[in-house]
């Protein structure tokens, strides 16, 4: 089940992408939950789902770093591009019977490494 899954994480980007969020409904459960843990914020239901991305200011690029999955898990890393404002991002999708159940979202602005590390590490 995880390539299948994989293959609805890739539709769901490539729809956020392409500014067709409407696919959204065809790749969540209408009862999904999404998690933002930074914010402290939940968005229960296809209802809420669909005001919140009807009423972004704008929907970012997100350009995937890798794929990891087993069973009904897949974990997505990404750059979320708004325009301006760029972060380094994790995703966690939970499915249940082909669609996403609840997704978890983690995000960060990138920043510049300290100086001290350089001698033991690689900046890519």
């Amino acid at each position: 089940m995880s390539m299948e899954n994989e293959a609805v994480v890739r539709r769901l980007i490539d729809a956020i992408n392409a500014r067709d969020i409407g696919v959204m409904d065809e790749l969540f459960h209408d009862d999904a939950v999404m998690d933002w843990p930074q914010s402290g914020e939940q968005v229960h239901g296809a209802e809420n789902r669909r005001a919140i991305y009807g009423a972004f200011p704008q929907l970012p690029t997100i350009t995937p770093r890798r794929m990891l999955s087993a069973g009904d898990l897949v974990v997505a890393e990404a750059r979320l591009d708004y325009g301006g404002p760029v972060y380094a991002t994790v995703f966690v999708f939970e499915f249940r019977d082909g669609r996403i159940e609840r997704e978890t979202a983690y995000w960060s602005e990138p920043f510049d490494p300290p100086e001290w590390r350089s001698a033991w590490v690689e900046v890519v």
